[in-house]
């Protein structure tokens, strides 16, 4: 069954086609937005082979294999850190690449547009759409049983492409159909202007992915988690007679890091060992999503200040 990684590597193989693709027609057809396609896959291309690695150290760092042992033991905290990091690099390129296309798209409607040969640009967009389209689609339905970010995000580029294919099929086929009429002088401009229209649209669709990236790697606590462990916190602090709790959690990638502390009054008989780690079984049951995504540290003080 096609997972994450697999998806992945299909991704970019498709990608780096697509890109070859339209380095070439560009060149042979004389159209800044095709190239500027090629280019934007390409980018899109290299960050999709960097979240796969990091896609890879996460799930290789779950193992209990003597190779995923030595890793643990280097980096004991894991490699959720690593994902929101490729989800932010990965959306601000893909806006900076925009920006950039959209100031060149600008230029060249000022300077008069330029020459380009329809019939060669029409065979790439519809190709090019084909393409996405048919990886998009893949995506969207392995997603629903992963719910993956990186792939997640990965659809969202296989759109913005498809998009931006339907947009310059849709000007050079007008482009094609005005050259022998009085509106010909439309022509020149028709590359350019589709390519500004599609980066205006293009440039905010990261925007989403790039605030969740940062409020991960600033760890903000994400407000359904802390509802949920403060709820459950509180019952057992009602229930058990604790006097409070202090809660720390955050969301870093597909990782839940929490941590929770109960202060207990001064003076409460003496627990052994077993009884408290049952406690701690039956809180982190009631917590729920047990895996290897999770990161759970209970602990129990009469002193405020460990807990603060």
């Amino acid at each position: 069954m096609l997972g994450e990684q697999g998806f992945l590597r299909i991704s970019i193989a498709a990608t780096v086609m697509v890109a070859t693709l339209g380095v070439v027609f560009g060149i042979l057809s004389g159209s800044f937005s095709i190239a500027f396609d090629g280019v934007y896959s390409l980018a899109d291309a290299a960050m999709t082979g960097l979240a796969l690695w990091v896609s890879s150290l996460i799930i290789q760092s779950t193992r209990s294999d003597a190779q995923s042992g030595r890793i643990r033991n280097r980096f004991t905290m894991g490699f959720w850190h690593l994902e929101p990091i490729v989800l932010l690099l990965n959306g601000c390129l893909l806006m900076m690449v925009g920006v950039y296309a959209l100031i060149g798209a600008i230029i060249s409607i000022l300077n008069g547009g330029y020459e380009l040969q329809f019939g060669v640009a029409i065979a790439y967009s519809a190709a090019t759409m084909f393409v996405c389209a048919v990886m998009a689609l893949i995506g969207i339905r392995l997603n629903r049983r992963i719910r993956s970010d990186f792939i997640s995000l990965d659809i969202k580029a296989w759109i913005m492409s498809g998009a931006i294919a339907f947009a310059l099929l849709v000007a050079f086929l007008i482009g094609m159909a005005v050259q022998e009429t009085s509106a010909a002088w439309l022509a020149s401009y028709m590359d350019p202007a589709v390519l500004a229209l599609v980066c205006l649209v293009m440039i905010p669709l990261p925007v989403g992915t790039v605030w969740k990236a940062l409020s991960e790697i600033l760890l903000i606590a994400p407000v359904d988690l802390q509802e949920h462990v403060d709820r459950i916190a509180s019952d057992t602090v009602c229930r058990l007679g604790f006097v409070s709790h202090r809660a720390y959690v955050a969301q870093v990638g597909r990782a839940k890091q929490i941590e929770l502390y109960f202060i207990v009054p001064e003076g409460l008989p003496a627990k052994t060992v077993e009884e408290w780690d049952a406690l701690r079984d039956e809180i982190g049951n009631a917590i729920g999503d047990e895996s290897a995504n999770r990161w759970l540290t209970i602990a129990f003080t009469a002193d405020r200040e460990w807990a603060e």
